[in-house]
Order: C-alpha cells, then structure tokens, then sequence
C-alpha cells in the first residue's frame, strides 16, 4: 500500500508543478493588465496571492518534494541549501495563507462599511499591508534556521536538512510550533470563518432593507445593480476562503492529532504517514485552485484568459502569412 502511494505522490507533485507553475504565472500577467472589473485594491491582493502560491510551488512542490524524486544527489540536497529553500517556502506558506485573510478583510470592509471602504479599499493601503505582511512573516521565520540539522557529512560537505528531535520535546519549540501553526493557520481559520460569517449576516439584513426601501414584495422581482454587484463579490470571496479551508483541514487535524498524542510524526506508522502526506499534498493544491476560482466566477478573467491563450496561435497564424505572402 505504502508503495503505492509513493508512486500516486510522485506523479501528483509531477502534475501540481506542470500546472500550478503556468496558472499562476497566467493569473498574475491577467491581473496586473488590470482589465478584469476589478477594483484596484481587489486585483493587488488577487495578484499578491498568485505570487506567493507560485513562489511556493516552486520552493515546495518542485525544489523541495520533487527532489526528493527526480534530484537525488543533486546541489538541492546540501544542507545550507535545503535550510535556505525550506525558510523560503515557510514564507510563502504564511504569506499565501494571510493575503488571504488580508483579501476577506478587504471585501469585508467592502460589502460592511461604505464610509470606510473610501479609505481603506485603495491600491495604496492595499499595498501596504501586503508589503508588511510579506515583511512580519521573513522576520517570524528566522528561528526556523535553528531547527534544522545536517544529516550526513560527506568529504566536509553536510547533506540534507532534518528537522531536530528536540523541536517535538522541548519545551522552547513545542510552544513555537504551536505559534506557528496558531498563524498558520489555525488563526486564519478562525478570521476567515468570522468575517464570512459577519459578511453574510450583514448582506442579509441589508437585503431586506433594501426591499422595503425599494417597495419590492416577495412575489416580484427587480434588477437590483448594487445587490448583483455584491452577490459577485460575495461569491469570489467565499470559493477562495472555502477552498483554503477545505484543502488545509487535513494538515491542521494532523497537527492537532501529533500534539495532543505526543507522537513524533518521524515515528509514524504507515497509515498515519499517508494521512500526512495527504495533508501536504492537498495544502499543495491549494495554490492552483485560485486561477480556476478566478476563471469561473469572473467573466472578464475568463474573456482575458482567452484571449491571452489565443495570442501566441494567432500570433504564429500571422507570421506565418506574413511569410507566405
């Protein structure tokens, strides 16, 4: 069984990288032409959050699960390396997670507070906040470099990177983990889970009012611009935010589960091992789903995915003729 799954785990991170690599880089080319009727501020923190899930398929997905496949022996293996790339998509890690918070926050002040949404939802404050965001989380990460040690030494050369035995006993590094993974993400979790839920109570009350206001009774129905505008934004937030939620749950639970076992996951038998390596796995796939989100609850990102996707045939089309003639 456990073989099997090796081979399913060596083809799925093969596919993630096939495809998460040219979804993400399409969706930030789309979103930075900013043409999708999208406000400004939206279309940074969506752009934001393509970047980070990028940087981390390439550090994790390709120069970090990957390896361990098809770049046996290779330079990714020397420990410095390994530390360097494992702090890098720890960074991303966080920074995917929390533009994703940073992006419920913004459609939450949005769709909630009108008079707020002038000064808060502008390009600017959005590009604030994602810089210091970006700037918290390279700094939250440095102790990371600490928990991590050489395997073996070859002709003074130290190869891969393990994480120490102590930083699941000691006292110091149990309480780091369990801050690492209460931003990442079990906070997140829990804001995402509250502004949707403010987000909504707040579309229904005003819904109501709005037909009284508009004299619309229960058996007619009107087109309404600025509820359809909310429903589309409503809709773009809660696939994204339930998306995140869904493909992190396994990766929470098997954390919360070696916590309160006390079982240092190194130790696992083979069924909690797969359980593991699903987690990872699905956390994985969380940074390819945003683009088909985007594609599907977008009309205008899908016109502008065409048509970036017909440019290079039509392009050739046209040289070709050029040539011909």
């Amino acid at each position: 069984m456990l073989r099997i799954f090796v081979i399913i785990d060596k083809i799925y991170y093969m596919m993630i990288a096939v495809i998460g690599v040219p979804v993400n880089v399409v969706a930030i080319a789309i979103l930075s032409r900013g043409k999708c009727g999208l406000s400004t501020c939206t279309t940074r923190y969506l752009a934001a959050m393509a970047t980070a899930d990028l940087l981390f398929i390439i550090t994790d997905v390709i120069l970090y699960q990957m390896k361990l496949y098809y770049f046996q022996g290779s330079f990714l293996h020397i420990t410095p390396v390994c530390i360097i790339n494992s702090y890098l998509l720890y960074v991303a890690s966080d920074c995917s997670v929390w533009f994703t918070v940073t992006f419920s926050f913004d459609r939450f002040v949005a769709i909630c507070y009108q008079k707020l949404k002038t000064k808060y939802c502008t390009k600017n404050t959005a590009a604030v906040i994602l810089a210091t965001t970006c700037f918290l989380f390279c700094l939250k990460n440095i102790p990371l470099y600490f928990t991590l040690e050489g395997g073996v030494v070859i002709d003074n050369v130290p190869w891969s990177c393990n994480m120490k035995p102590s930083y699941y006993t000691e006292v110091g590094w149990v309480v780091f983990d369990w801050f690492d993974k209460a931003l990442t993400p079990l906070l997140p979790f829990a804001l995402i889970l509250l502004l949707n839920a403010l987000t909504v109570r707040y579309i229904l009350v005003a819904s109501q009012i709005r037909k009284v206001l508009r004299g619309q009774s229960k058996e007619q129905k009107h087109s309404d611009p600025e509820m359809e505008s909310r429903r589309r934004s409503v809709i773009l937030l809660f696939t994204i935010s339930g998306s995140f939620i869904l493909l992190w749950s396994p990766y929470v639970i098997n954390f919360l589960y070696y916590n309160i076992a006390g079982i240092d996951p190194n130790y696992y038998n083979n069924s909690l091992h797969i359980f593991e390596r699903i987690g990872y796995m699905l956390l994985s796939l969380s940074c390819c789903t945003n683009t088909f989100i985007y594609g599907v609850t977008q009309s205008k990102f899908r016109e502008q995915f065409k048509s970036a996707i017909k440019y290079p045939v039509t392009s050739i089309i046209q040289l070709i003729n050029k040539r011909h003639y």
